[in-house]
Parts: structure tokens; C-alpha cells; sequence
């Protein structure tokens, strides 16, 4: 056994593991379908109007807007159909004085039209339009390039790509959209009693529970996760795992960063490159390690999976959507009174899973090995390191999952 000795705050931690990763510079070249959340590599400007010419905005009557000015409920007045357009229709006849052309939602503006007069305050009779309603000039109409200006800026480099973002490259012709490449991020196991999921398990094993929820951490924070399966407690092992890790943007272990004759993950570190820190004055995830061989950033993770999950919200979520170029995560906060006295210890910052139950937050947290910690949690609170009692009714801050 190698005792953790001296354990570096989560917020030190933090600055180190975030000093050591960068925006992800490679890009690639998607269907817009595909490029929802992904975050755009070039200013993109459109070629052309968007409508490519005046359009109706509702369904009516185009016409010329001086003809309905004295048109009211007890004194309408009355215009002649001269030809009736559908959305995808072109228009042939322009409309004058005392004319008017039907018109369906998103059709061209006839020439010579420059309103339209909502369905609902007309009569017709054969081609014969009765208004009860005056419009005044524009009214009811899209003009070209209202929606979107040919040479106007769409899109900026390094935004977001939201559902309306995509809507707006579909909008002015865009098939495909350059983004900026997702982090790869390499996820190891470690532990000869680790089994993967869906294979018989006997007494002794486990399943690959950490494998699972990295790589879902790594999906939900702009990443892809590259699962290199299970390595054998061996140092040489474990050497030439990394080796072929480190040919991605990150490194994730799971199990071998603690104290125990067979954690060597921070042998390895050392003799392949720089160790960083290992152990973090926070519970769950103590035995959590941070090193760089050859560039890359390789982040060791606690073997028990609510430490791992916890220190993947914590520490490699940041990570990531830094080099994804995302934005930091906006937490959703609810401050409730706690159902229960929760006890800390002095000198390391606790988090604490909760579920809320009629408005309290019920202490969630079973044990470090315990996956239904985080999963029937609706959140957790965060206990700083200087206190060590928390009473029941006492507001807390849940940050939710």
C-alpha cells in the first residue's frame, strides 16, 4: 500500500487539468443534419435573399393597399379576381387598381400588389373580392431578403450550431456545414475482475460499469469516445495501452489510481511522462490522478463508479468542452430545505447526492461502489471543505443532474 500523501485542493485540481487541454484546432465537413450542437469553423454568408422575392405572409388577397383604404364593415369595397397563386406558384398578371390576386401563405407578391388583406375580412362572389378591412402598404408581407440579406452574416465561427442555426443554413441552400472536429478521447478499464457487459459473470467479477458512463460523459460534452476495452494490471500492460491511447486527444483510465499494490497507473505516468497530481482533497474521488505523456492529457478515474461519475461531472466534462469549444455548462439550480442532518469532514470539499421529495432534498449518497448514488439522484450539494455538519431544514444549493 502506498498512502495518498499530500492531496492538492478540487479547486488547484482544476486549473491544472484545465491548463493542460486546448480548443481542438482539426475540422470536418458535415451534413447539417449531423451538425446539431457541433460548433461551426468558418463565418458563414449567404448567397442569396432570403425569401428570394416579396411573399405573402398570410393566406388573402394581394392588392394595391390606396384600393382598401376606405374599405370598412359598413362600407366595404369591392376588387376583381385576376388569377389565384399557390406557394410554389409564379405569378403572370400584375395587379392594378380594382384588381386583386388570390394568394396562399408564402406565395410571390404579384407585381404591382404591395399588401394583402387576410382572408378573414373578405367575401367573394365568383372573381368578385369584397374587403371590410383597409391594409396598409407592406402589411401581410415577407419583403426579399427580410428573413436573411444576400452577404449577410448567417452564421460566426465558433457558435453553437442550435436547431435554429441549422434551420438557417438550410434556409439559404446549405447541404453541409464545416464544424470543428469532436475531441477523441480514449476510455481504458483497468482490473483483472472488471467483465464487460452482456458476457456471464461468476463471483470475484464485476461489470465494466466506468467504461459505460465515461463514455456517456464524453458524449454529452462534445467528445467521442474511443472504448479501448480492459487492460491487465501489468505494468507492461498497461505501457502499451497507453502507447496506442495517447494517439487520441485524451486519455480516460478507470481503476488503478488509488493506493493499492496493483493502482499502478501512476508508475506508468511517471515513467512515461509527467505526473501532474495524484489525490484531490474531495469525497467521492480522492484517488484521482492527472498526468501528460506525449501531449496529451491522461486523466486516471477512481474504480468505484460513483467516484468515477462524480470526478467525470467535476473535472473531465470542463475538459472536454473546453477542447470542444463549448460553452461551460449552464447548472440548474434549486436552493431546498434538507430532509436530513448530513455529517462532513473538515478539510475536503463533499458532494452529496440527493433526490427531492416534496420539496426537500433527501440524502442520496449509499457509497463510493454504488452506482444508484448518481442514478436515483435528481442532483447533488456541495459541501465546502470547511464544514463538517449540515442540519435537517437547512436551505441547500442542488445543483441538478
Amino acid at each position: 500500500m502506498r498512502p495518498l500523501k499530500a492531496l492538492i485542493s478540487l479547486e488547484e485540481a482544476m486549473r491544472i487539468a484545465m491548463d493542460l487541454v486546448h480548443p481542438i484546432e482539426r475540422n470536418e465537413t458535415v451534413p447539417i443534419l449531423d451538425a446539431l450542437h457541433r460548433v461551426s469553423a468558418e463565418d458563414v454568408r449567404s448567397a442569396i435573399d432570403v425569401p428570394l422575392a416579396d411573399r405573402a405572409a398570410m393566406d388573402g388577397y394581394a392588392v394595391v393597399a390606396r384600393d382598401t383604404f376606405p374599405a370598412g364593415k359598413f362600407k366595404p369595397v369591392t376588387l376583381r379576381r385576376i388569377e389565384t397563386l399557390y406557394a410554389a406558384s409564379v405569378p403572370r398578371k400584375r395587379v392594378a387598381s380594382g384588381r386583386c390576386t388570390e394568394v396562399a401563405t408564402g406565395s410571390t407578391l404579384p407585381k404591382g400588389a404591395d399588401a394583402v388583406v387576410m382572408v378573414e375580412d373578405t367575401e367573394h362572389d365568383g372573381d368578385l373580392v369584397t374587403i371590410y378591412s383597409p391594409v396598409h402598404p407592406g402589411e401581410h408581407v415577407s419583403g426579399r431578403g427580410e428573413d436573411i440579406a444576400r452577404r449577410s452574416l448567417v452564421v460566426r465561427e465558433g457558435e453553437v450550431l442550435t436547431p435554429a442555426k441549422v434551420g438557417a443554413l438550410a434556409a439559404i441552400g446549405m447541404a453541409r456545414a464545416s464544424v470543428y472536429a469532436k475531441p477523441r478521447v480514449s476510455i481504458l478499464t483497468t482490473g483483472d475482475e472488471v467483465v464487460p457487459p452482456g458476457r456471464p459473470i461468476r463471483a470475484g467479477q464485476v461489470y465494466d460499469i466506468n467504461s459505460q458512463t465515461i463514455a456517456s460523459v464524453v458524449r454529452e460534452n462534445g467528445g467521442e469516445p474511443v472504448l479501448l476495452g480492459r487492460v491487465l494490471d501489468r505494468l507492461e500492460a498497461l505501457r502499451a495501452a497507453l502507447k496506442k491511447a495517447i494517439a487520441n486527444d485524451l486519455v480516460v483510465f478507470s481503476g488503478g489510481s488509488s493506493v493499492g499494490e496493483k493502482d499502478i497507473i501512476v508508475d506508468v505516468l511517471r515513467s512515461m511522462g509527467d505526473l501532474l497530481f495524484h489525490g484531490i482533497a474531495v469525497k467521492p474521488g480522492k484517488p484521482t490522478v492527472l498526468g501528460q505523456v506525449g501531449g496529451k492529457a491522461v486523466l486516471g478515474m477512481p474504480g468505484y463508479p460513483t467516484s468515477c461519475l462524480s470526478n467525470c461531472y467535476m473535472i473531465l466534462a470542463p475538459m472536454l468542452r473546453r477542447m470542444a469549444r463549448l460553452p461551460p455548462r449552464h447548472e440548474r439550480i434549486a436552493e431546498l430545505p434538507l430532509a436530513k442532518r448530513v455529517v462532513s469532514t473538515i478539510g475536503r470539499v463533499e458532494f452529496h447526492t440527493v433526490r427531492i421529495v416534496d420539496g426537500q432534498a433527501v440524502p442520496a449518497y449509499k457509497e463510493s461502489g454504488a452506482i444508484t448514488s448518481m442514478a436515483h439522484a435528481d442532483g447533488y450539494i456541495e459541501i465546502p471543505a470547511n464544514v463538517d455538519l449540515l442540519e435537517k431544514g437547512e436551505t441547500v444549493r442542488v445543483t441538478l443532474f
